[in-house]
């Protein structure tokens, strides 16, 4: 019978540390991660955490779907990156500590666009930063140096600084036969017995393989 990957493995390729799997190495209760998304960087890919996600103190969260997959040096900002920009100055003074922690207050209601949000089945090229509050939806592409300042539709590719949609993977009919086959929520089992179809196969193959609806 054939036998599913381990989505609890942290490194999945034996010989390769480049290659994590995310969600065994995400401690934080901010970041969400599902089953076999991996992040790929030859120096220190265990730094995932802190390295690439940034400004990251809450209470938003980063959530990433299944089957992601991210090249070295995708950065996600969140909200804590965000300055003041009605006055003369956008310096964080009450940062700095002193007396000038007492105008703290002067750090509260920045803009916050909420949780960022990945979903299933989206490759990030190398470099690609992704800002705070967009929404990425599931089967796209974010191509290589690429800086996401809004939202991307599902099976869209995008490129760019501003990001901008290239064109769609697929045409509006076949885009909601994919999200409704949703073939990332499979048991593992039936997505073991279907690798070939789910990788090169049409949509009207990855329809056909799907299992019966409960």
């Amino acid at each position: 019978m054939p036998v599913p990957a381990d989505p609890t493995v942290l490194n999945p390729l034996p010989g390769q540390p480049r290659l994590v799997l995310l969600r065994p190495l995400v401690t934080s209760p901010l970041i969400e991660v599902g089953e076999f998304s991996y992040y790929d960087d030859p120096d220190d890919a265990t730094s995932f955490e802190t390295r690439n996600v940034l400004y990251h103190y809450g209470p938003e969260k980063l959530v990433i779907g299944r089957f992601c997959a991210l090249g070295t040096g995708v950065r996600f900002l969140m909200n804590g990156a965000n300055h003041r920009m009605d006055g003369p100055s956008t310096f964080p003074f009450p940062s700095m500590g002193g007396s000038w922690a007492d105008h703290f207050d002067l750090l509260t209601g920045l803009p916050n666009r909420g949780d960022t949000v990945v979903g299933h089945d989206v490759w990030f090229g190398y470099g690609a930063t992704v800002l705070p509050g967009v929404r990425i939806g599931n089967g796209a592409i974010v191509g290589a140096g690429s800086v996401v300042t809004g939202d991307v539709p599902d099976y869209g590719i995008v490129g760019g600084n501003p990001a901008r949609l290239l064109r769609t993977r697929y045409d509006a009919r076949d885009v909601a036969r994919l999200l409704d086959v949703a073939w990332w929520d499979w048991p593992l089992e039936h997505i073991t017995a279907h690798v070939r179809t789910i990788m090169s196969g049409s949509v009207d193959d990855l329809v056909a393989a799907a299992p019966p609806k409960p």
